[in-house]
Formats: structure tokens, C-alpha cells, sequence
């Protein structure tokens, strides 16, 4: 059975966020490769639904089984009516595996594999994934695979209860790309000695570098020598690093100048074969708590294959006997293979009484890791797994007495949990914050795991964004027909085809304080479990907020390429997402933006820039005032004849008076403004500060990270040069209300105008040039009101424009049309115009241009994603989930760091709330609020007592938000002690409560006053 897809060329609208994760050559190796991907139960599913995603070009699909019930519990393409078919698990799923992306041919197989089977059928195969089958099998693929030239890549894995295995081997060598996928370091260089070996030192920031990267030098003055060689680095500091021998006489002294750049070089990876690597494993550490998890579960692994080829089958659920047999299993293996020194007979116990069973987000996480490691098999972009990995989830194996199983889709998971934790589940009350990418893996976890499958249970989700095509390279429930529908809605509406017990409100709400009375604290308190599935700051530190002022458990997670995060928020146990806060990006320099561009980014931030000035910010400014004056040019001059004061008059004459009026002009305008921003400003700086210029300090002006610009002189024929031309003219008529074709548009159309531009001759400005690195940008103020001779011009334009009557003299064309930016709309000239006036720029300046790809990821802010990150993070946050709701110790949570591209999974017992003192007697967590409860007549000094009498403790300061209510050495404060709470504090009708931060005075003498926790005061 195949269903084909149309030839593959890489669709940006579809694939830009994983374009600036895997980037375009990778994406053309995988769009080149096939997979075959043998046992559709749950990790084989989600194996293939990440690889279609990604865009693979063929999958095959195997599987000689019939669907079951069991099957239900993860493998989410199967239904009900496919398990009383007894379809083939394959065949069942193909259709819905081929909807996830049209540009990946699907074919499914059900062709018997034993171990002396003829594989010569997959030689058209680049890499080979096995989810089932006997150590034998899989050790007689993978050494066909390790045999072929180029050699097979081969993955197994398989999930056990709460135990997995991965197991990758890329062939005898690999090729790693690019080993990690970060961007090369590059950074300025402030001296290098000559000297044996040469140290060079850094300036301006830290070099990032490691030991042994390799760098490559350029535009080093003096030393000359060393631009374009390559040198191995040994780190000594962040700021120095040696390289090789510069004392030679070629190496002339160093100057000043230049750059260090990282050079990404290739690396050669050694497999062992799965026979070999067997009985002496490498391991990926995951858990540094478990430091013998790892060897026992490969021991494990092993004796449940040996025990499933003399019984054929698994241990039975719980059963004793049969997991007395796999233990003496182990031991044997073990005394052969000597893995483990002291034998934990538990672990094995555990391991047999679970085996039946499969826990959906391990699967879930699980088949991230796998398909990721497939596609970097295919690109050898980042580094490989080698070889084994192993992933248990161990706290969740409770003592509960019913895990019998009742022939529903929920016994895999009753196997692992028990029943009664089944039921908490279904009766849960979820709020899911976001039904984006993490989102839609997240609602697939919830129908696996039956949330709010019962009477009591509700998942109350919501998100305020629509469906958009770049959207369904990861948000795996979306397809191209819900385009520009809203998330929650159509993730609800599929969900439901999957598991139809669910309970699902589906809201299209933002959460954030203006939504405050929908979601009140009320509604907050009555949900078990909030999680974020956000890609917002603010939005996450909001809804942090509020489940610690409601004391609700929170799951938070985010994504970024290869790379993602997990926090499991407690009440009373642990910090909140905002006990930690990142450093802030930093600021480029204002003096760099404006004047001394260094590095691309500098040049791409002044082109986003130019755009909201010239085609959002003054449009709207422009828009307004004419607005504000009924479209009038009448009004306007007869109040500067009365000589009335008005706001912007000025900018707004001379904006109209530049007005075009028609394609050809804005042809011309776009024309002025090349050669002002890329001739004319290079000249005024060197008019300002020649070459030969020197500091005060007596440098040289014009050296790095201070780069001299070149006058940029305008060519017809420069594609680049054309490029901002006509991308500025299609902007300027699109915020001028202005019509034009799409043949306007056209080269040869635009060319035939430009003749006519009328160019100004460059005249030095006499404006002040900011050089201070350290100077900030110059805060918007209120334009001050103009000189008499300023608005006397400024009137007889405004009359002049008005006697000539031409169209812009007309109310309908006193108004502009603010744009609003849009980076995935290819054809709107947003993009363009940024690319090209950025890489104007940075060739005025002698900087390396970017490309749009480039230029769209950093102008556009854009996130990097790939569907493989999305489901691990999803499936970690679930096992969070589980935990939660079996109120497990601390000691139990696992905070998760993931990098795919490394690879690397470390999980981490989260941090507990901290403890701040008051006093010997007193202290609180983040997670403490007291509370006092007054009446309308309650008065500040009644609240003093209140607090004195509940919590022992005289208040110094009180504060409600940016408001001082109390603070005693402030004149007149000590008098609003008579004062009732309601007239200090203000509340709106209806309000009935606040929030007060209060302080108290401190033991020590002469300390500060010591916070409180808030303190909820009830009008």
C-alpha cells in the first residue's frame, strides 16, 4: 500500500522553524532519505508521526499485528473500530500518518521478519528503526545494516512499564556535521602576542569558545599574517586563549583590530554493533540520583528478552513467580557479563511486574529522543547518541492493591500506576494555559493517561491565536483545512475523534490580568493541576503568579530548536517559575545602532527599526493629527494663524508636503532614501570623523569594533540595490493608501521611473553624532513648542500646499495606513525591504551580509522548533503530571533539561521553596499568605492591631502594588492611621479584597525592615 506525495522542495511557510534548527543542507539530506520503521504499537506511532513532520522523504511503515485494545492506550492513530477489525496496526494508521504532511510518501508493510529473513529489501533504506522484536532480530538487522556501503543507520527501542531502552548504531564510522548546531562564536580582538604560543585576549565580551575549537582569524592589523589561518584553541581564561606558535618572522607586531571566528569542523563518531556493544555498554547518563539505573535496566532489558523467547510471552502483572524466573535470569547474564557488582533484586521485581504495561508520556518522550536521532542519522547535523540510553520513571510504581487489569484501553497505564490513580486522573480538573505545539502534544498525552474522563474531571484549555501553516510542521493535531481557526477549538475537536470520554471546555481567551474575572481566583482554586504550554515570558510569570497566590500545582516547559526545559511547580514544596529569572538580553549599544554598526545583528535591528519609523509609527502619527483636526487643512492653518499650539504640527506639514501621490513617486521617494541612508550617511560620518581620526586617548577613531563605512553608489543592475528600491516603493504606497499592480512591481517597471527621481546633492549635518558606547537611546519626549520663524514656515507650506489643490489637499488622502509587521507573508515586502536595507548597511560597513533566512530569524524574533523537542518535553511534563496527581514527595519531581543536538537529558530534583526569616519566631515561604478581615469601617490602625494580634508582629511599612499606603517617616503618613482602609485603598465597586506587601520592623538593631508575605486584607 503507498500513497505518494508531490517531489520535495523546501516550503518556508511550512517549515521556517525547522529550517533555523536542522538548516537548509540537512533538510535537503533528510528530503533525499528513506526510514523503515518497524511495530506500529505506541513508540513506533510517535517515532513516525515526528519523522513526517520533519519531512523525511519515504517512511515505511511495518507491523505484523493486529490492533487491540491495549494498543489504545498510546498508539493515538488506532481507534475502537480498528481494534474490532483487528486491522493491522500499520495498514490502520497509514492514512492518517500521510495527512500529517504532504510531502512525505507513506507505504505500509506487514512482510513476516525473523532473524534468518532475507533483508536484502532494505538496502533503499538510509536508516532502519525497530520498536519490537527478539535480541536476535534485532542483532541480524543490525548487522545486514553495519554491513552495507554505506552502512544502514540502525536505532531499537522499546518501552517496558515505566522502563525504556534506545540503542543507536550509525555503522563502524560517522560523520558528525555539525556537532552541536549553535551558531560559530565570533568575537572582536582586543591584543595577541607574539609569542610562543600566542595568547590572544578579547574585547568586549567573554570568547565562549571551548578547549580545542578550532578558530580562523581576520582583519588583524599589524599581525597580518595570522587573517585566514586556523588555530587550535586552549582556553585560559574567558577573555584569553592561546593558539599556536606567532613568534616566527612572518608574525609582524600586532596593531590593533580583528576577529576571532569558531570554524565548525567535521567529527568522526565509532559505533560498536549491537552484539558487541551488548555485553559491554556505553551509556548516556540521565539521573545522577540513579547511578545504577542505567546497568540494571540494560541487565534487565536483556533477561526480559531471554524470558519472552522461553515462555512466549511476558511475565504476567505482578506476578511472583514469574518474576522470581527473570531475576534468576539476570543473575545468569550477569555472571557472564559481570555488569553490576551487587545485584538489586527489587529493581528486577519491579522490572517483571511491570513489563506488560507502557506508561504514554515515557512513550511519548521516548519517541522524540528516537526520531531525533534518525534524523540526525540522516544529516549528521548535531552529535549522535552513543550508544544506550535508558529512561525510567520509577516514582510513580505505587503499592496500591488493584492493578489487575479490566480489558480497557487504560491497563497499560493501570499496570504501571494502579487503578486508584487511574481514577484520580480521570477525575482531574486541568487548565492548560496555550494549545500551540507543546499544546497539541500535551492533549495527546491527556486522552492516553483518560484526564477528565470522569464525571468530576474537566480540562478547561484556552488560546487566543488562529491556526497558520507554519503551524502544522509541529502542531501535529493541525491540518491544512483548520487553517485560520482558532487552536483551542480544532485541538479539542480532534482530540475528541481520539479518546470521546474526554471532558473538554475549549476557550479562545488570553490569561492575563484583564481576564481576571473570568479566570478569578475562584476558578483558579477549583483546578487540580494548572499547565503552561506558552512561548511568552510574561504570560508564563503571570500564570506563575497566580497559582502561587492560589496555592496550585504548576507544570512548566518550554522549547527552543533542539533544546527544552521542564519545572514542576508544587505548593509548599517548591520554588515557582519566577524564583529564578534569566539575565536580560542586552541592549545594543544606542551609538552602535545609530552610527558605528559592528556585527550583522546591529545592521538588521536598524532596518526593524527603520520599518516601524517609517511605515507603522509615523503613519500613525500622521493619521492621528489629522484626525484629531477633522481632515482639515483649513482648521489647521487658521489655528497657526491664531497661533495655537500644535503637537507634531511641524513633522506632519513636512510629512504631507513629501507625500507621494502615485506609484511613480513613491518609485522616486524610495530612490531619495537609498541614497540617504547608504550614501550620504557614510559621507557625513567621514566628513565628521576621517579616517585619520583619533580619540581624545590618542587611538586611532576608526578601528574595531568601530568600523569605517564605504559611500554605497546606487546601481540599476545590483540585484540588492533593486531589491530595497522596490520593496520601500511597495511599502511607501501601501501606508500611503496608494493602489499598484503586481507588474509595477517588476524590475523593468520600477527602472523606467527611477530616471525621474530628482536625487539631492550631499550636504554635511551639523547634528550631534553620539560616539559614547555607554549613552542610551534618547527617551521620546513631546515635541516642545517650535520657533516663531519654525511655524512661520511651517504655515506658509501648509498654504501653499492648500492653493495648489492637488489631491492630497483632499480629506480622504489626509490619512496614512499604519503597517503592522508580518515576517511569514512572503509576498507583503516586509521581509524584503529589511533584508536588503540591512545588507546595504552592513556592506557600507564592510560587515558579512546575511541572508533572508538570517535576516527573518532575527527581525521576526522566531523562535527555532522541531517537532522531536516538542514531544520529548511534552512527554516529560507528563510524567510530571502522573506525579502530581499521586502527590509524590518531593524527592520524587524531576525538573528536566533536554538538548537533542548534544545529546543530552539531565533531570534534576527541584529546588525546595526558600525560607526567609522575620524573626527568631517567624518565617515564610513564597507560598505563605496571611490574612486579615475587616469590615467598612476598619480603619489602618485596626489593621496594625490585626496583625499584632494574629501573627505577633508590628507592621513598618505597608505597600499595595506601586502605592504607598504606609510609610511612617513619609510627612502626613502617621495621621491615615484614623483613616478607614476603603479610603486609602480605593477598591473598585465590587472588589473584596487587595493584596498588601507588608514589612516589619527588624530584631537587629539598625537593620532594614524584613518583608512579609502578602497579606490579603478582606474589605
Amino acid at each position: 500500500i503507498e500513497e505518494e506525495a508531490e517531489e520535495m522542495e523546501i516550503d518556508d511557510s511550512l517549515y521556517s522553524r525547522q529550517r533555523y534548527v536542522l538548516g537548509d543542507s540537512a533538510m535537503h539530506r533528510m528530503a533525499q532519505s528513506s526510514v523503515f520503521v518497524s511495530g506500529l504499537g505506541g513508540l513506533g506511532v510517535e517515532i513516525v508521526k515526528n519523522l513526517a513532520l520533519a519531512g523525511v522523504k519515504c517512511i515505511t511503515i511495518h507491523d505484523t499485528q493486529p490492533a487491540s485494545v491495549a494498543d489504545l492506550s498510546s498508539q493515538f492513530f488506532l481507534s475502537e473500530s480498528d481494534v474490532a477489525m483487528e486491522r493491522n496496526r500499520a495498514e490502520a494508521s497509514l492514512h492518517k500518518v500521510v495527512e500529517l504532511n504532504p510531502y512525505v510518501t507513506v507505504q505500509s508493510s506487514s512482510l513476516p521478519l525473523q532473524a534468518d529473513t532475507d533483508f536484502s529489501f532494505l538496502r533503499e533504506y538510509q536508516c532502519v528503526i525497530m520498536t519490537e522484536g527478539s535480541l536476535e532480530l534485532l542483532t541480524a538487522v543490525d548487522e545486514f545494516s553495519r554491513s552495507q556501503v554505506p552502512p544502514i543507520a540502525f536505532i531499537s527501542s522499546q518501552v517496558r512499564g515505566v522502563y525504556s531502552s534506545v540503542f543507536c548504531d550509525f555503522g563502524p564510522t560517522f560523520t558528525v556535521l555539525d556537532s552541536n548546531g549553535e551558531e560559530p562564536v565570533e568575537t572582536f580582538i582586543e591584543s595577541i602576542t607574539k609569542s610562543n604560543p600566542g595568547v590572544v585576549t578579547c574585547s568586549l565580551t567573554m570568547h565562549g569558545l571551548e578547549m580545542g575549537d578550532v578558530v580562523e582569524f581576520k582583519e588583524v592589523v599589524g599581525m597580518a599574517a595570522i587573517n585566514g589561518t586556523r588555530h587550535t584553541v586552549k582556553v585560559m581564561t574567558p577573555y584569553q586563549f592561546s593558539v599556536g606558535d606567532t613568534s616566527g618572522k612572518e608574525f609582524g607586531a600586532y596593531e590593533h583590530g580583528g576577529v576571532v571566528r569558531q570554524v565548525k569542523v567535521h567529527k568522526t563518531v565509532h559505533f560498536d554493533s549491537l552484539s558487541v556493544s551488548s555485553r559491554n555498554p556505553c551509556y548516556s547518563p540521565v539521573d545522577f540520583s540513579k547511578m545504577d539505573a542505567s546497568t540494571n535496566a540494560h541487565l534487565a532489558f536483556l533477561a526480559l528478552d531471554q524470558y519472552h523467547c522461553q515462555h512466549g510471552r511476558l511475565p504476567y502483572v505482578r506476578n511472583e513467580e514469574d518474576a522470581h524466573l527473570l531475576i534468576e535470569l539476570a543473575r545468569e547474564i550477569n555472571k557472564d557479563l559481570q555488569l553490576v557488582n551487587t545485584f538489586d533484586e527489587q529493581f528486577f521485581r519491579r522490572f517483571s511486574f511491570v513489563s506488560r504495561g507502557s506508561l504514554a508520556p515515557l512513550v511519548s518522550t521516548v519517541g522524540g529522543v528516537v526520531a531525533q536521532e534518525a534524523l540526525i542519522a540522516l544529516t549528521g547535523k548535531f552529535s549522535p547518541l552513543h550508544q544506550w540510553l535508558y529512561l525510567d520513571v520509577v516514582e510513580v510504581l505505587s503499592d496500591s492493591p488493584s492493578f489487575s487489569p479490566l480489558g480497557d484501553r487504560y491497563d497499560p497505564l493501570r499496570i504501571c500506576v494502579g487503578e486508584e490513580t487511574v481514577k484520580k486522573l480521570a477525575n482531574l480538573r486541568l487548565f492548560m494555559v496555550g494549545c500551540g505545539a507543546i499544546g497539541c502534544e500535551m492533549m495527546k498525552i491527556y486522552s492516553s493517561l483518560g484526564v477528565a474522563t470522569g464525571q468530576a474531571g474537566m480540562i478547561t484549555v484556552t488560546d487566543n491565536d488562529i491556526i497558520e501553516k507554519s503551524n502544522l510542521n509541529r502542531q501535529f493535531l493541525f491540518r491544512s483545512n483548520h487553517i485560520q481557526k482558532p487552536k483551542s477549538v480544532v485541538a479539542a475537536d480532534v482530540i475528541l475523534k481520539m479518546n470521546a470520554d474526554l471532558n473538554i471546555a475549549a476557550q479562545q481567551n488570553k490569561v492575563f490580568p484583564g481576564t481576571e474575572k473570568l479566570y478569578s481566583d475562584h476558578f483558579f482554586q477549583s483546578q487540580d493541576l494548572v499547565v503552561n504550554a506558552l512561548d511568552n515570558l510574561e504570560a508564563r510569570r503571570y500564570v506563575d503568579g497566580r497559582c502561587v497566590t492560589n496555592k496550585r500545582p504548576l507544570l512548566e516547559s518550554g522549547t527552543m530548536g533542539p533544546k527544552a526545559h521542564v519545572q514542576v511547580i508544587v505548593p509548599c514544596l517548591t520554588e515557582s517559575y519566577s524564583s529564578m529569572q534569566d539575565p536580560p538580553d542586552k541592549d545594543i549599544a544606542y551609538c552602535m545602532l545609530k552610527s558605528f554598526p559592528a556585527v550583522i545583528e546591529h545592521t538588521i535591528q536598524w532596518s526593524r527599526d527603520k520599518f516601524e519609523a517609517l511605515f507603522s509609527q509615523k503613519p500613525a502619527m500622521f493619521t492621528k493629527f489629522w484626525k484629531t483636526h477633522h481632515h482639515s487643512l483649513q482648521e489647521v492653518i487658521e489655528l497657526l494663524r491664531a497661533q495655537s499650539h500644535l503637537d507634531g504640527v511641524v513633522r506632519v506639514v513636512k510629512m504631507l508636503q513629501r507625500c507621494p501621490g502615485d506609484w511613480r513617486e513613491c518609485v522616486c521617494l524610495a530612490r531619495v532614501k537609498f541614497e540617504k541612508y547608504f550614501n550620504h550617511k557614510a559621507m557625513n560620518l567621514l566628513h565628521n570623523f576621517p579616517l585619520d581620526s583619533k580619540t581624545k586617548d590618542g587611538d586611532l577613531f576608526w578601528q574595531l569594533p568601530r568600523r569605517p563605512p564605504t559611500p554605497v553608489q546606487f546601481d540599476p543592475n545590483d540585484p540588492l540595490h533593486m531589491l530595497f528600491v522596490v520593496s520601500t516603493a511597495q511599502l511607501l504606497a501601501e501606508s500611503h493608501g496608494i493602489t499598484h499592480t503586481k507588474e509595477d512591481l517588476s524590475p523593468v517597471a520600477v527602472l523606467n521611473f527611477l530616471s525621474t527621481a530628482e536625487v539631492p546633492r550631499f550636504e554635511p549635518s551639523s547634528k550631534h553624532i553620539e560616539t559614547d558606547v555607554s549613552a542610551k537611546r534618547p527617551e521620546p519626549q513631546e515635541e516642545a513648542q517650535p520657533a516663531a520663524d519654525e511655524l512661520e514656515h511651517t504655515l506658509s507650506l501648509l498654504e501653499k500646499i492648500s492653493a495648489s489643490h492637488s489631491p492630497k489637499t483632499q480629506p480622504d488622502c489626509l490619512k496614512m495606513y499604519p503597517l503592522v509587521f508580518e515576517k511569514d507573508d512572503d509576498a507583503n515586502g516586509h521581509i524584503d525591504f529589511i533584508t536588503a536595507a540591512s545588507n546595504l548597511r552592513a556592506t557600507m560597513y564592510s560587515i558579512e551580509t546575511a541572508d533572508r533566512l538570517k535576516t527573518k530569524l532575527i527581525a521576526g524574533r522566531i523562535v527555532p522548533a522541531i517537532a522531536t523537542t516538542t514531544a520529548a518535553v511534552a512527554g516529560l511534563v507528563g510524567i510530571e503530571l502522573v506525579k502530581v496527581v499521586m502527590k509524590c514527595p518531593l524527592e520524587s519531581y524531576k525538573n528536566a533539561f533536554l538538548n537533542l543536538a548534544l545529546p543530552a537529558l539531565v533531570l534534576s530534583e527541584p529546588a525546595p521553596a526558600k525560607e526567609t526569616i522575620i524573626n527568631s519566631t517567624h518565617s515564610f515561604t513564597l507560598w505563605d499568605k496571611w490574612e486579615v478581615r475587616g469590615h467598612k469601617d476598619f480603619r489602618l490602625q485596626d489593621f496594625f492591631k490585626a496583625v499584632k494580634t494574629l501573627y505577633g508582629l508590628e507592621p513598618a511599612m505597608i505597600v499595595h502594588g506601586v502605592k504607598m499606603i504606609y510609610i511612617p517617616i513619609f510627612p502626613g503618613h502617621k495621621k491615615r492611621l484614623k483613616q478607614s482602609m476603603i479610603s486609602l485603598l480605593k477598591p473598585p465597586a465590587g472588589q473584596l479584597y487587595v493584596d498588601l506587601t507588608v514589612s516589619f520592623t527588624s530584631e537587629e538593631e539598625n537593620e532594614e525592615d524584613v518583608p512579609g508575605p502578602p497579606i490579603r486584607y478582606y474589605f
